[in-house]
């Protein structure tokens, strides 16, 4: 069974990914990170919920310690009521602290409580609500088990050639500023693979990434500007063992996802490499690990 995430439900998000996570919850596109806007300070907003109806239970739970985020995280459970085609499962929410409680009645779009790091992090992922859903009669503890989810939105594939001016930098990323989203605030764009399809993923520092959109089930090789990825089954991807470069030097990889807001443009995860603001980038994808 899949589970149809409607407009309805995204458009309340800025941007998400079914596949840019290490964790096992989104093999198969089987959770979705979804992330809201932030304020002109930076801070991230409070958390929207994706769906109607009450909370189940909420817990807290243990997290991969790592030095920048507490070594818990917090699980939120809903039994839906909507939108249409979720009702009867129970949506599983992580990284969000908690303001409801069980018992609590919550509509679509209500603030579920506010946004945490957590472990499960890497430190270049903003904060974000994780949203998986279960069967009633599943366990809803587990990490593994929730069902496929198939976006129910125009994604519209952007060419890049793998060239831009960084824009934008942090500690561990770069991001440039292009592909260009031609519409912000409307359509949810992405970096379009050759043959077509919007790619999503952490490449390749995840194990495997995806090709969402109307061309985005596929058998075979997947490349981007003539460098091949790795390999589709259905839209999900094996990537191959890639290097990707920025300026002729290897760099951790790149960050794919879909999102509809102004600030959409390659993302360099760099974590070992310095850019800087204005900096021009070219990009490319080589066989083999680093050397």
């Amino acid at each position: 069974m899949a589970v149809t995430l409607p407009e309805s439900l995204l458009a309340r998000y800025e941007r998400f990914s079914l596949y840019n996570s290490p964790y096992r919850a989104h093999d198969g596109g089987c959770a979705i990170d979804c992330y809201p806007g932030t304020l002109t300070d930076g801070r991230t907003t409070a958390a929207p919920s994706p769906v109607s109806g009450t909370v189940r239970e909420t817990k807290t739970v243990r997290a991969p310690p790592k030095p920048y985020a507490p070594e818990h995280d917090h699980l939120i459970l809903v039994d839906c009521e909507g939108p249409a085609g979720l009702e009867g499962l129970i949506a599983r929410v992580l990284h969000v602290e908690p303001s409801v409680e069980a018992g609590d009645r919550i509509g679509a779009g209500d603030s579920l409580g506010t946004l945490v790091r957590a472990g499960f992090f890497a430190p270049w992922v903003d904060n974000h609500l994780h949203v998986g859903f279960r069967e009633l009669e599943q366990n809803p503890h587990r990490a593994s088990g929730s069902l496929p989810l198939e976006p129910d939105v125009e994604i519209e594939p952007l060419a890049w050639n793998g060239t831009g001016t960084v824009v934008a930098t942090g500690d561990t990323y770069a991001v440039l500023d292009a592909p260009t989203h031609p519409d912000p605030g409307e359509t949810f764009v992405g970096v379009e693979a050759d043959g077509g399809g919007v790619l999503d993923g952490g490449l390749p520092h995840y194990d495997g990434g995806g090709l969402l959109g109307p061309d985005g089930a596929l058998e075979g090789p997947i490349s981007l500007n003539g460098d091949r990825l790795g390999v589709a089954d259905g839209r999900t991807i094996a990537w191959d063992d890639v290097t990707v470069t920025a300026n002729g030097e290897s760099v951790t990889g790149l960050s794919l996802f879909c999102a509809r807001d102004a600030d959409f443009g390659a993302k360099l995860i760099c974590p070992d490499r310095a850019f800087s603001v204005g900096d021009t980038v070219d990009v490319s994808v080589s066989s083999g690990p680093d050397s």
